[in-house]
Formats: structure tokens, sequence, C-alpha cells
């Protein structure tokens, strides 16, 4: 049944709209989830490639430390002259309205080496810029770990939004229609039927006045 929506030919015409309004709104929905579903999908696969890079990124690192330590002894005080990162910035870009993150990182080139190289030697040296790159690497997968979560969570709110259109709405309005059309179709052949008993009785009525008049 059309419930408390009276069937009127103005109601029907308002129900198509919204049945073809929420119709467009799936196709979109279903479209964004598909873009989503894409490009979550690439990032997972970098984000696999690089969690193997930075395990064995950081397993070369502490080798190299560990070596630093036995060939030069603690070297906190060394570690402790090496400078905070202060050159990372974040942006972000837009997937179908999901703001992703984006690290800006442009490493240094030719630097010098931020501690004195009279108490140290090669292997610190090699440690240090073991570390450099684990950091340039921990960034990058910050960056597309945190897309991956974002995208994931936006597909998913996509994903019921889709479904509550699919199954609910677009089904409820099909109904509407229908059962407003019905209601319209039955006023029809009543009226119908009603104009012929008319149409009938006003011809017996002439036919009388007629042979009367005869």
């Amino acid at each position: 049944m059309a419930g408390n929506i009276a069937a009127t030919k103005g109601n029907l015409i308002a129900m198509k709209k919204s049945l073809a309004l929420a119709k467009n709104g799936y196709d979109l929905m279903d479209r964004k989830r598909n873009i989503l579903i894409k490009e979550m999908m690439e990032l997972v696969d970098k984000v696999k490639m690089l969690r193997g890079e930075i395990q064995e990124a950081y397993d070369t690192g502490y080798y190299l430390l560990q070596r630093a330590n036995i060939y030069s002894g603690v070297i906190n005080r060394i570690a402790d002259e090496v400078p905070v990162e202060t050159e990372i910035q974040l942006t972000y870009r837009s997937v179908m309205g999901v703001e992703v993150p984006e690290v800006i990182y442009e490493p240094k080139k030719d630097l010098p080496i931020p501690y004195g190289l009279d108490e140290t030697n090669s292997h610190i040296d090699e440690a240090y810029l073991q570390f450099q790159k684990v950091k340039e690497i921990t960034m990058v997968l910050a960056e597309v770990d945190n897309s991956v979560y974002r995208l994931a969570n936006s597909i998913s709110k996509t994903q019921k939004r889709a479904n509550a259109l699919k199954n609910i709405v677009i089904p409820r309005y099909e109904a509407q229609i229908r059962d407003i059309s019905e209601s319209l179709d039955e006023k029809e052949r009543e009226e119908f039927s009603r104009m012929k008993v008319i149409k009938a009785n006003k011809a017996k009525e002439d036919e009388r006045k007629r042979e009367a008049r005869a």
C-alpha cells in the first residue's frame, strides 16, 4: 500500500522523481566505492612492499649500530648531536572527497654529518646514513598506511549508504509508485464504468423521450 501518501497524479510524479534521484545516488555511490577500492588496493600493494623494505632497513640499521657500538663504545653522546628533523611537512589530496595525507620531505644531499669526526669512525657513519634511510621509508609508510585506513573507512561508509539506497530506499519508492499507480488505475476504471453507466442511462432517457414525442 502507498501508506499515508494520497494516490494522486502529483504524488506519483513526485515519487518517480525521488526514485530517479535515489537510483542516480546509488550509481554515484557505486562508482565512488569502485574508485576508492581501486585506489586502496594499489596502496595496499605499496604498503606490503614498504613493510618489507622497512623491516630490512631496520635490521641493517641495528646491525650497523651494534657494530658501531662495538668499535666505538656506547655512542649516546654522538647520537645526541644528531638534530631532530624539522623539515617534514604534511598536506592532503582528495580522492573522491576523501582527504588522504601526503608527506612532503626533500632529502638534503651532500650535507655535512652533524657530529664531530675526530671521535667517530666509518662504522658510525654507516649506521647514521642507514637510519636516515629508515626515516625516509618510515615517512612514506606512514603516509600510505594512513591513506589506506582513511580509504577503507570511507569505502565502508559508502557501501552502507549504497546498500541503504539499493535495499531500502529504492524498493520503498518502487512500492509506493506501484501502489499509487494501481490506485489511480482503479479510480480510472471506476470512473470509466461510471461514465458508461451515465452514458447508457442518458441514451435510454433520450430513447424514451423520442418515443414519447412519436
